[in-house]
C-alpha cells in the first residue's frame, strides 16, 4: 500500500513538474515569437517613418523647383519613396482608419508625382495648379510626418507596445487624451485630403480607393446562401459553407456546392459587400476538344450574360489540356474597357463553364463619363511608325501599374508578320504602351 502511494506521489509530481517545463517551454517559443514579429513590426515601422520623412522633404523642394529637369529628379524621388513607404506600411501590422488613410495618401502621392515627372521629362513646365497640389501634399506631409514621429517615439520609448497598438486600446499613448493619437489624428488629418488630387485623365480612378464594382451593403452569410442558390438555380442538390475568407482581397463567404446529377462539387466565393460572385470553379477531367475557340467565345458570352455580366467582348486566351481560360472586357458602347475584366473556364469537350473569375470586374466596373478626345483619332494614326499596317482600329480604356486608368485609342497592325497592339493617349497624343501579340499552341498572349 504505501509504496503504491509512494508510486502515485511520484507520478502526480512528475506530472507537475511536466506540465511546469511544457508549460515554461510553450511560453519561450510564444515569448520568442511575439519578440520577432516585434522586431519586424519596428523595423517595418522605422523605415516606414524614414520614407514618409523622404517624401516630406522632396515634396518641399518640389514646391519650389523651376527647372523641369531639377524638377523630374525631385519628383521620381518622391515617386519612389512614397511607393517604398507603401511597402512597410503594409508590413505593420495595424488594421484601422488612419492606416487606411495613410495608404490612400501615399497612393495618391505616389501616382501624382510620376504624373508630373512625366511632364517635366517631355519638356512641360508645371503650371500653377500643379504647385497648388504639391503645396497642398506638403502640408498633408508634414502632419503625417509630425503625427508618425510622435508614435515613434512613443514606441521607443516603451510607453506602448505592438500589442496594445494591434488591439487600439490598453495604452497610454491610445488612451490620454492629452497625448496626440496617432489613429484619429491621422484619420482626421487626412480624411479632408479626399478628391484635391488633379483633373486629369487618371483622376478618378487615382480618387476612388474603394472597389467601385463592389456595389451593395454587406450581407451574412445565410443571405449569401441565397446568391449562391440563385446563380445555380435548379440545379444545385447541397450547399455546405466552407469559410468565411475575411483577410482575401475581396472578403467572402466561401461555399461548397454538390450539383444534381454530377459527382464534383463546385466551390463558389460570394463577397460580403453586396453579394456579388468573386468566383467560382469546378475541377474535372477534360479528355476531349470537341469546340473550336469560336464555339468557346460564344459560350462564355451567353453564360456572362445570363448571370448578368452584359456587354462583355472576348479579348485573349490561353488553352490548358483541353480547357480554355477566355478573357472577356467589358465594351462600354465601342470603348473596351480592359480593367473591367472576367476570366471564364470552358470545357471543349462539351462546353460546360468550368468557373468564372470577377476580381478585376468588380475591383473597377463603373459607368464612366467620358470628355471629347482632344486628339483626333486620324491625328492619332499619323503619330504611327510608317512600317506599321494597321488592321484594326478603336477605342480603349487601358490600366497602368499604378492602379490608374488612360482613354486610349487603340490599334492594332502588323509589322514583318508580327502583329502589335499601339494605344495612344486621346488627350495628349502620346504612346501609352506597344504590346506584341502572340499566337502560341497554348493561346492569344500580349506582352
Amino acid at each position: 500500500m504505501i509504496n503504491k502511494r509512494n508510486w502515485l506521489i511520484t507520478c502526480i509530481i512528475a506530472l507537475i513538474i511536466l506540465t511546469f517545463v511544457t508549460g515554461y517551454y510553450a511560453f519561450r517559443l510564444r515569448e520568442q515569437y511575439n519578440n520577432t514579429n516585434n522586431n519586424n513590426y519596428t523595423e517595418a515601422f522605422s523605415n516606414l517613418v524614414n520614407y514618409v520623412n523622404s517624401v516630406e522633404n522632396y515634396l518641399a523642394k518640389a514646391r519650389i523647383s523651376k527647372s523641369p529637369e531639377h524638377a523630374a529628379q525631385t519628383l521620381t524621388q518622391i515617386w519612389r519613396d512614397s511607393n517604398l513607404a507603401i511597402v512597410y506600411l503594409s508590413r505593420v501590422s495595424l488594421e484601422n482608419e488612419g492606416m487606411s488613410q495613410t495608404a490612400k495618401f501615399l497612393n495618391q502621392v505616389s501616382d501624382y508625382s510620376y504624373s508630373l515627372s512625366r511632364k517635366n521629362i517631355n519638356g512641360e513646365k508645371l503650371t500653377e495648379d500643379d504647385f497648388k497640389n504639391l503645396e497642398t501634399m506638403y502640408q498633408y506631409s508634414v502632419d503625417l510626418e509630425n503625427t508618425l514621429n510622435q508614435l515613434s517615439e512613443e514606441i521607443y520609448s516603451g510607453q506602448i507596445s505592438w500589442e496594445s497598438l494591434k488591439n487600439n486600446s490598453g495604452s497610454k499613448f491610445a488612451q490620454s487624451v492629452d497625448s496626440i493619437s496617432v489613429f484619429s489624428n491621422i484619420d482626421d488629418n487626412l480624411k479632408e485630403y479626399e478628391g484635391l488630387i488633379y483633373d486629369g485623365a487618371y483622376s478618378d480612378h487615382v480618387n476612388k480607393a474603394e472597389k467601385v464594382g463592389l456595389t451593395g451593403d454587406d450581407i451574412d452569410e445565410e443571405t449569401a446562401r441565397n446568391k449562391v442558390k440563385e446563380f445555380f438555380g435548379d440545379d444545385f442538390e447541397n450547399i455546405e459553407t466552407n469559410s468565411f475568407l475575411e483577410n482575401a482581397d475581396i472578403p467572402s463567404y466561401d461555399f461548397l456546392v454538390k450539383l444534381k446529377n454530377k459527382e464534383e462539387k463546385y466551390s463558389i466565393m460570394i463577397s460580403k459587400k453586396g453579394g456579388h460572385v468573386v468566383e467560382s470553379s469546378l475541377d474535372r477531367e477534360v479528355n476531349a476538344e470537341n469546340l473550336t475557340q469560336e464555339q468557346a467565345n460564344e459560350i462564355g458570352k451567353s453564360y456572362l450574360s445570363d448571370k448578368g455580366f452584359k456587354n462583355m467582348k472576348e479579348t485573349y486566351f490561353v488553352k490548358q489540356g483541353n480547357v480554355v481560360t477566355v478573357n472577356y472586357a467589358y465594351d462600354d458602347n465601342g470603348v473596351i474597357v480592359y480593367p473591367d475584366l472576367i476570366k471564364v473556364r470552358i470545357a471543349l469537350d462539351n462546353g460546360e463553364v468550368l468557373g468564372i473569375e470577377a476580381t478585376g470586374y468588380l475591383n473597377s466596373h463603373t459607368e464612366r463619363t467620358y470628355t471629347e478626345p482632344k486628339i483626333s483619332i486620324e491625328q492619332a494614326r499619323s503619330t504611327l511608325n510608317e512600317k506599321i499596317e494597321i488592321l484594326s482600329e478603336n477605342m480603349a480604356i487601358i490600366p497602368t501599374e499604378w492602379k490608374t486608368e488612360i482613354p486610349c485609342y487603340e490599334f492594332k497592325g502588323k509589322v514583318d508578320e508580327k502583329e502589335f497592339l499601339v494605344y495612344i493617349n486621346v488627350e495628349t497624343g502620346k504612346e501609352e504602351d506597344i504590346l506584341v501579340i502572340l499566337e502560341t499552341p497554348g493561346g492569344t498572349l500580349t506582352i
